[in-house]
């Protein structure tokens, strides 16, 4: 484990630190919600995923989705976390509009899942450990649509007990930075373990930041939560504006106000949403329609049993058994389904290569056009072969560029491409050398310059590549430089 400098912001009084903790609600990946049969499928027309439950109409009764339950343990147990046989589900207590029973059923004092812990790794390698305070199951509410008409709100209750799951860490983060790669670890774990899908554009996975500032080594502040940011860019700067906006108001003689706060991604600051609610003001009782939670633990032990291999171990594997950078292992470990992709290129090449091209140059494609791995085009195969025609001489690494570009525009596979296309590397050496000789002669200059300065036998790889457009074997060309001009 590596201990990184915290996060400072200077005021006119010196120095202040930055103490963060995340709520992390993940929806979990259930085909029905948490206490009705009512489908989770995202995308409806608004209302049509409700039940009469899920409406809270009178005399409805929840019934626990055994699932949900599952999936709850399940991501306690890659959190290394206590797992609770025995919990109870509570009333808490608050109107909204999409609210429709008044109360939302979650887990107060006796949550599902107790104290865990998250290894977490920074983007240069490093790593550091987050204590997890508690997961609890909760349903979700509906939401209030405000720009469909000037004068009214409109509400959709397809959400509306949607099973979360939400992850409670400790207050051990110290960086905007480090926040962020705590949340995109945590993504990383429930997409793994199938738990949740991830997807924070749609809203299933996002986080409540807590911040607060102190003199360094002073007692912790006095915090703000700032409600469901869905980015790691955007938690980022929340966090730095909402810091900076604390000490001012503290050097400036203020108080901090325990409040909620939101960020406003389009003008880059948090504004206040209201005062931060006690546990008392949610008036929590235990839900009397609901018996408590039993959980049997051979049924923990087979849960366990089967949880796949998790991102920290597949990340330690990818780099022993295939010799790979912690860089590449970390961006392949992010994605079960793109470290899969991987391993199937891999079978039988140069694992090195084939990581550069799907880690490099597949992801970066990927990412420009906002697309995950399953939506690629290009097969493992196609990688495989391209990297094969690398590594048999049929093409340099120059025209291998140019080879997958054609394969992302859907021109078919590499070795088509390249009999289409002429773009067979040239390795005869009696071609080769005739280009050399020509050279040469035509610049006895540049040649005399080679003795005194080798690295200028840069410039004749440079003109025979061009003379064959590309196509020459860099290895031959330098091979037949070095006997004519050594």
């Amino acid at each position: 484990m590596s201990e990184r400098a915290p996060y400072r912001v200077t005021g006119r009084s010196g120095e202040w630190e930055v103490v963060l903790g995340l709520e992390v609600h993940a929806q979990v990946a259930s085909n029905a919600k948490l206490f009705s049969g009512a489908s989770t499928a995202f995308g409806a027309a608004p209302n049509e995923h409700v039940s009469l439950v899920d409406a809270a109409f009178p005399g409805m009764l929840p019934v626990i989705n055994r699932h949900c339950v599952e999936q709850a343990v399940r991501t306690g147990l890659g959190l290394r976390a206590q797992i609770n046989f025995s919990s109870r589900f509570d009333r808490k207590n608050y109107f909204y509009p999409d609210l429709p029973a008044g109360y939302q059923i979650s887990q107060f004092k006796d949550p599902i899942v107790g104290e865990g812990e998250l290894a977490v790794e920074r983007d240069d390698g490093s790593t550091f450990i987050v204590g997890i305070e508690r997961l609890h199951l909760e349903q979700d509410a509906g939401k209030s649509i405000h720009d469909m008409d000037p004068n009214w709100t409109y509400v959709d209750l397809n959400r509306a007990g949607v099973a979360l799951m939400e992850i409670v860490s400790r207050p051990d983060l110290r960086s905007p930075e480090d926040a962020a790669a705590y949340v995109k670890t945590m993504r990383a774990l429930v997409r793994r373990l199938g738990t949740c899908d991830g997807d924070m554009e749609k809203g299933n996975l996002r986080a409540d930041v807590n911040v607060s500032v102190r003199k360094p080594g002073g007692p912790l502040g006095t915090r703000c939560e700032i409600k469901n940011v869905n980015s790691m860019r955007f938690i980022q700067q929340a966090i730095v504006y909402e810091a900076a906006r604390q000490v001012e108001v503290l050097e400036d003689g203020g108080s901090i106000i325990q409040e909620t706060r939101l960020f406003d991604a389009a003008k880059g600051e948090t504004r206040s949403m209201r005062s931060k609610e006690e546990a008392h003001d949610y008036r929590y009782f235990p839900d009397p329609d609901l018996l408590p939670l039993e959980i049997d633990p051979a049924w923990v032990k087979a849960i366990e049993a089967s949880l796949p291999e998790l991102p920290d171990a597949l990340r330690t594997r990818l780099q022993s058994q295939y010799g790979l950078s912690p860089y590449d292992a970390r961006v392949l470990a992010t994605d079960h389904v793109l470290a899969d992709y991987f391993e199937t290129a891999a079978k039988g090449r140069d694992t090195k290569l084939v990581a550069n091209w799907v880690s490099n140059d597949l992801v970066g494609k990927l990412g420009k056009a906002e697309q995950s791995i399953e939506d690629s085009l290009i097969a493992p195969a196609d990688i495989a072969e391209l990297v094969g025609l690398i590594e048999d001489g049929v093409i340099s690494s120059k025209i291998a560029k140019d080879v997958f570009e054609r394969m992302w525009a859907g021109e078919g596979a590499p070795k088509a491409i390249v009999e289409a296309h002429g773009l067979v590397q040239v390795s005869d050496t009696g071609e080769l050398e005739a280009i050399v000789d020509r050279l040469v002669s035509a610049n006895p200059d540049k040649a005399a310059a080679v003795k005194a300065k080798p690295q200028a036998i840069g410039w004749f790889v440079g003109q025979v590549m061009k003379e064959t457009g590309g196509k020459a074997n860099p290895a031959a060309v330098n091979a037949i430089l070095q006997v004519r001009l050594g």
